[in-house]
């Protein structure tokens, strides 16, 4: 056997005598420690979770594969609370009041309940009401308002859309988007006055021109007002 053979080196190099202990009786009691001690390391390692996700203090659920975290810089997924951006809260104040305007005739020249509103009228008359802002009567100059323009693809409710004659001249008419590809206008007085429609029918896809994000104009007062 290989460890007699080791033995009796061990014991013909340090000249043990007869009454020396085999190694392996010796070391015999020592194997149980050596498993305890085995097992106590591999219980100690962290084990990988079932999952690959991770709860955010949130309560929100991120997927560990779909974040880098050594490139998100800490406070990167949160929203600051200092930001003077009221935007939503003007939105939602617009819109309310506009749907409790709906079925109100359409006049050309209106701008009012009581007289009822043509396109531009009814814009005109909610961010007046509502975010303090005093917009040109034409949908031309309306139009024209410094304000910044959006992508289709990135409106959001509040911003004023306009249209013209199935893409034929300039602007004729104007609304207000909010949301899931529908706006809120005074239409005409044959199609019922202040009404809601898609973005996405026939008419209207054809005479999409553009839109701008008149509430970012604004007065201070009205933004921290909402807040």
């Amino acid at each position: 056997m290989r460890i007699e053979a080791i033995e009796g080196i061990v014991a013909g190099t340090f000249n043990f005598p007869d009454t020396v202990v085999p190694m392996r009786k010796r070391f015999a009691p020592l194997v149980p420690l050596a498993l305890i001690a085995l097992l106590t390391a591999c219980a100690g390692q962290p084990t990988q979770p079932d999952t690959a996700y991770t709860s955010a203090p949130s309560g929100q659920v991120f997927d560990q594969a779909a974040i880098d975290f050594d490139t998100v810089e800490p406070g990167e997924q949160e929203f600051s609370d200092d930001t003077a951006y009221q935007l939503p809260q003007l939105a939602d104040s617009i819109l309310e009041r506009g749907f409790t305007l709906v079925g109100t005739p359409y006049r050309y020249g209106g701008n009012s309940v009581k007289t009822g509103f043509d396109c531009s009228g009814f814009v005109g008359f909610l961010f007046r009401k509502e975010a303090g802002l005093e917009l040109p009567r034409s949908t031309r100059e309306l139009i024209n308002l410094d304000a910044p323009v959006v992508k289709r693809s990135e409106l959001e409710p509040g911003d004023v859309v306009f249209f013209n004659n199935r893409g034929r001249g300039r602007v004729t008419h104007a609304g207000i988007y909010i949301g899931d590809d529908r706006f809120i206008h005074s239409s005409s007085s044959r199609s019922g006055g202040v009404r809601v429609d898609s973005l996405d029918d026939k008419y209207w896809r054809a005479s999409y021109m553009e839109a701008k994000r008149v509430l970012a104009l604004a007065p201070m007062e009205h933004t921290t007002a909402h807040n």
